[in-house]
C-alpha cells in the first residue's frame, strides 16, 4: 500500500508542477462516489423476497418504502466545525444504494482533510435532517481513500449503538481536464416482456470501467413505463463522468425492468467506449443485449459540447458592490458599526476581505456604495438605498479603500433606523443589471448585515425576479443574532421562491461572519477563509447564467504585434 502512494505521489509531481517559493503542489480535483452495502432497514416490515413468487401462486408484499441519503460533511482546519458539504440523491427501496451523484472536492496533499459521512433513511421531502432516520455515520480523510488501493477505500458504519449499520464504500478518482458534455439518445428494441401483466418499464444503468477491472455508476436514464420499444429522453453528461478522458475506456450499458419494490429485473448488459459512441448513429452503435440476443439497444444521436469554464469568460466582470447599515449606536463599543481606532469593525472587515478579491476582476474599480435603514439629513427621512458618499448623482467610490472610507464619513452624518428593507437594494441592482443581459457584463451584489429583515416577502420576490439577470448575491451576517431568515434566501437546500413561482438559479450565498473569527486573533487568516467560502459559489452562479443564455467566451485577441513589425504570409 505504502508503494501506491508513493507511485501516486510520483505520478502526481509529474502532472503538476511544484510550487519553489511556497513549497505546495497545487490542488487537484477528485470525485468521491459513495455505495453503501447491508444498511439498517428501520421500516417496520420486511422487504419482499422476488424469489417466493411461482407459478401458482402470487403474493402480495406489503413493504414500506426505504429511502436514503448520504450527507457529506467537512471540517474546518482552525474551528474543526464540521459544515455540510454535499447531499447525493435520495435512492429508494434497496438497503445496498450505489448513489449517482459525486462529491468534486480539491485534494491538497500537503492538509488533513477530515470528512464525515452521514447516512439517513429520508421519511418525507423536508431539508431538515433531523426529521429523517439517523442510519450510521463514518469518519474519514481524503487522504486515506486517495491512498488506499485502487482509492477505493471500504469502513464500517458506525453511531447507533449496539447496531450494525452495515458499510459504505468510498471511492476517488481524479478528474480530468476535459471539458466537454455529450449529449446522446438511446432507444431499444423488443425488449422481454417481464412483468406478469403487461409490458416492460425499461431504464438503462450507465457506468464507467476502473482501472482495477471494476465500475462507477455515472449515469441512469428515467423509467420509460409499459413498453416494449422504448425510446429515452436525450441526456447530456461530463465526458469526464463517463470516461474521464480516456476514450478508449470500457462503458457498460444494463438494463433493467422497473420494478415498485425495488426488486429490478435485470435484462441484460452490452458495452462500448466513448470513442465509439461519437461516431454517432451508425450500424456501429447497435448493440445487442447479451443475456436476451432478441434485445437490440441503438443510438439515435449524439453530439458533443465544450464547457466553457469562468476562466474562459472571465475578462471584464462588473461587480456592483453593496454595503448596508443596520442598527446601532457607532459611538458605542456595544456596536457592530462601532469605530475602535484601533481595528476595523465586523463589517469593514467583511467587505475588505471579500471586496479586495473581486475588485481585481473590475476594470475600473469603481464601485457603487450604498446603505440602507437609516434617516438622512437634513430633513431625517427614512431611506433603503442612499448612497455612502452622500452623491445621488455619482454614488460610486475608488475601489475598497473609497468604499471604506464613505462608510466611515456616512457614519457621522446619518441615524442608523429600522425597519431593515433589503427588497429595495436588490432591486436597485436588478435594474443595472436588466439593461445588459448580452453577457457582456455580470453584476455581483455584497450585503453585510446584522440579520434583522423587515420586508422577507418582498426580498423573496426581488431575488427570484433577480434569478433571471445577470448577478449574484452574497450576504455576511455579522454579530451573534439567529440568521434563520438569511439561510433560508441562501437557496442551496431549498430554491427561493415567491407566489408560487421559483427562483430560476440559485443566486444568494449566505455566510455567517463570527464562524471565521479566528482565536488567536489572526484576522488575515480568518478573513481569507471568509473570502474563499463566501466567492465559492459565484463561479458556477456566473456560468450557469452565461448556459442558459447561450452566451459563449469572446474569441481570444489575436497575437501582439510589436510597433513597426508586420507579418510577413508566405504562399504555399
Amino acid at each position: 500500500m505504502e508503494g501506491d502512494v508513493l507511485d501516486k505521489l510520483d505520478d502526481m509531481s509529474s502532472m503538476y508542477d511544484f510550487d519553489p517559493i511556497t513549497g505546495n503542489i497545487p490542488a487537484t480535483k477528485v470525485e468521491i462516489t459513495v455505495s453503501c452495502r447491508h444498511l439498517l432497514d428501520k421500516d417496520t416490515f420486511s422487504k419482499s423476497d422476488p424469489s417466493e413468487y411461482n407459478a401458482k401462486t402470487i403474493l402480495l408484499f406489503v413493504s414500506i418504502c426505504c429511502c436514503f441519503l448520504c450527507v457529506l460533511y467537512t471540517q474546518g482546519v482552525e474551528t474543526k466545525q464540521w459544515r455540510e458539504f454535499g447531499r447525493t440523491e435520495v435512492i429508494d427501496n434497496t438497503l445496498n444504494p450505489d448513489f449517482v451523484r459525486k462529491y468534486i472536492l480539491d485534494y491538497f496533499f500537503e492538509e488533513k482533510q477530515n470528512l464525515r459521512f452521514d447516512l439517513y433513511d429520508v421519511d418525507s421531502k423536508s431539508p431538515d435532517l433531523s426529521k429523517h432516520d439517523f442510519l450510521g455515520q463514518v469518519f474519514c480523510t481524503l487522504g486515506e481513500i486517495v491512498g488506499s488501493p485502487a482509492s477505493r477505500l471500504e469502513k464500517p458504519l458506525g453511531g447507533i449503538p449496539g447496531k450494525k449499520c452495515g458499510t459504505i464504500i468510498l471511492s476517488a478518482e481524479e478528474l480530468s481536464n476535459c471539458r466537454d458534455s455529450a449529449t446522446m439518445q438511446f432507444c431499444a428494441n423488443k425488449l422481454d416482456k417481464k412483468d406478469f401483466f403487461g409490458k416492460s418499464d425499461p431504464f438503462m444503468v450507465f457506468y464507467r470501467s476502473n482501472e482495477d477491472g471494476t465500475f462507477t455508476i455515472c449515469h441512469k436514464t428515467e423509467v420509460v413505463k409499459n413498453t416494449l420499444n422504448p425510446v429515452w429522453q436525450p441526456f447530456t453528461i461530463p465526458v469526464r463522468a463517463l470516461c474521464n478522458g480516456d476514450y478508449d475506456r470500457t462503458i457498460k450499458v444494463e438494463v433493467y425492468d422497473w420494478d415498485r419494490d425495488g426488486s429490478h429485473d435485470f435484462i441484460g448488459d452490452f458495452t462500448t467506449s466513448y470513442r465509439e459512441l461519437a461516431r454517432g448513429q451508425s450500424q456501429f452503435n447497435v448493440y445487442e443485449v447479451r443475456h436476451f440476443s432478441s434485445i437490440s439497444v441503438t443510438l439515435l444521436s449524439f453530439s458533443v459540447e465544450s464547457e466553457f469554464t469562468f476562466l474562459d469568460y472571465i475578462k471584464d466582470l462588473i461587480n456592483i458592490m453593496n454595503f448596508p447599515l443596520s442598527t446601532g449606536n457607532p459611538s458605542q463599543s456595544t456596536s457592530l458599526h462601532y469605530m475602535n481606532p484601533y481595528q476595523l469593525n465586523a463589517y469593514a472587515m467583511a467587505l475588505k476581505a471579500v471586496g479586495e478579491i473581486i475588485q481585481d476582476y473590475d476594470s475600473d474599480k469603481m464601485f457603487p456604495a450604498l446603505g440602507f435603514g437609516a434617516k438622512l439629513p437634513p430633513d431625517g427621512r427614512v431611506s433603503h438605498e442612499f448612497p455612502l458618499n452622500g452623491n445621488l448623482e455619482n454614488p460610486y467610490c475608488n475601489g475598497i479603500e473609497g468604499i471604506l472610507e464613505a462608510y466611515h464619513e456616512s457614519l457621522k452624518t446619518v441615524q442608523l433606523y429600522g425597519p431593515t428593507n433589503f427588497a429595495p437594494v436588490v432591486n436597485h441592482v436588478a435594474r443595472y443589471a436588466a439593461a445588459v443581459q448580452d453577457g457582456s457584463q455580470y453584476f455581483v451584489l455584497l450585503i453585510i448585515t446584522d440579520g434583522v429583515i423587515s420586508d422577507m416577502a418582498q426580498t423573496k420576490e426581488a431575488i427570484v425576479n433577480a434569478a433571471k439577470l445577470p448577478m449574484s448575491i452574497i450576504i455576511v451576517g455579522v454579530g451573534q443574532a439567529e440568521f434563520d431568515a438569511m439561510v433560508e434566501l441562501d437557496g442551496d437546500d431549498i430554491r427561493v421562491s415567491s407566489r408560487g413561482k421559483l427562483a430560476e438559479r440559485d443566486i444568494v450565498q449566505f455566510v455567517p461572519f463570527r464562524d471565521y473569527m479566528d482565536r488567536t486573533g489572526n484576522h488575515v487568516l480568518s478573513m481569507a477563509r471568509l473570502a474563499k467560502d463566501v466567492l465559492a459559489e459565484i463561479p458556477d452562479q456566473f456560468i450557469s447564467y452565461m448556459k442558459t443564455r447561450g452566451v459563449k467566451p469572446n474569441p481570444a485577441p489575436p497575437p501582439y504585434t510589436p510597433p513597426g513589425h508586420t507579418h510577413h504570409h508566405t504562399q504555399i
